[in-house]
């Protein structure tokens, strides 16, 4: 059900009702969204302007007196061009018979989760037959565990590089290696925030919060710690493939400039032989056809005793 400002015009705003509860959902909110809800809620007005900031760190921020929470949070999403994740901004408005939930509609387990609680009657009395707490932990649950296909495929990219370090050219390598490693980065700094949040909603009393919600929000905590953890382990892997591929190209390199020194110190004779003759000097037998013949196979007998020599010393 969309709704409609003081001037009746329709506002980017869905409802979902269930009981005493109800959850607005507002996508790619405007300040005309933000407006009605500063007419019909005690929201303070920074708040609101949060909402619209794409720069908004995670943090809650309790409102006792007025009876609500106001939590932001960051979700990463993958954007298949650039091939990197970046963060999405939810801000939630929590109060004891309503949540409030503004983002740009690219969060797409909660944007499904909302369509169900829409179409679903069974939806609906899943996630909001208890509490406006128990349906911010669904919200909250979906979007942390929507995390962990996008890892999956961070870990098959690293996999799949691994298998090419020894296998395709550096530069292709190099270049997939960099790419995984600032897709982590940008991973992990989306993620490093929201420990502290979700710490803070296991541990503290919040009002209207129901006993027995911090182990609801703990399963959550566990499953970002597991998150940080395979952040962690693919950093590892993706330096220790860095290292790797850096010694494997500075092995090939030391390869090719060995190979070009022994043609080089191969390449001495004729060039020694080929200066002195090339000075007028009279060739081997006068002017008999057998002197050019002579000189090639002094040179040929020169350069086979230079490579018995570099085998006995093992340097080819």
């Amino acid at each position: 059900m969309a709704l409609s400002d003081i001037a009746g015009k329709e506002l980017n705003i869905g409802s979902v009702a269930w009981g005493n509860l109800v959850w607005l959902n507002i996508e790619k909110p405007t300040e005309r969204e933000t407006e009605y809800l500063g007419q019909n809620y005690p929201f303070h007005h920074l708040d609101l302007d949060d909402c619209l900031s794409r720069i908004q760190r995670p943090k809650i921020d309790e409102y006792e007196d007025e009876g609500y929470l106001f939590l932001v949070f960051h979700f990463p999403v993958f954007h298949k061009e650039a091939r990197v994740s970046h963060p999405s901004q939810i801000s939630i408005f929590l109060g004891a018979d309503y949540l409030i939930s503004l983002h740009q509609g690219d969060l797409k387990p909660l944007v499904k989760m909302f369509r169900d609680c829409e179409l679903n009657e069974r939806a609906r009395e899943d996630y909001m037959g208890q509490s406006s707490s128990h349906l911010l932990y669904h919200i909250l649950d979906r979007l942390v565990s929507y995390c962990f296909p996008m890892l999956n495929k961070i870990g098959a990219n690293i996999e799949a590089v691994e298998d090419d370090v020894f296998t395709k050219p550096v530069p292709k390598t190099v270049h997939e290696i960099l790419v995984i490693k600032r897709d982590l980065v940008s991973f992990r700094r989306v993620m490093r925030p929201q420990i502290a949040v979700l710490d803070s909603l296991e541990e503290q009393k919040w009002a209207f919060f129901k006993d027995g919600m911090d182990v609801y929000f703990g399963d959550i905590g566990d499953h970002l710690d597991k998150i940080w953890d395979m952040l962690e382990d693919y950093r590892e892997l993706v330096d220790n493939l860095s290292d790797a591929s850096d010694r494997l190209t500075s092995h090939r390199v030391q390869e090719m400039m060995r190979v070009l020194a022994i043609l080089a110190a191969c390449a001495t004779p004729f060039v020694i032989i080929a200066g002195i003759y090339g000075m007028n000097i009279p060739l081997p037998l006068g002017h008999s056809s057998l002197g050019l013949p002579i000189l090639i196979v002094i040179m040929l007998c020169v350069i086979s005793l230079m490579i018995f020599i570099f085998r006995r010393k093992r340097w080819i």
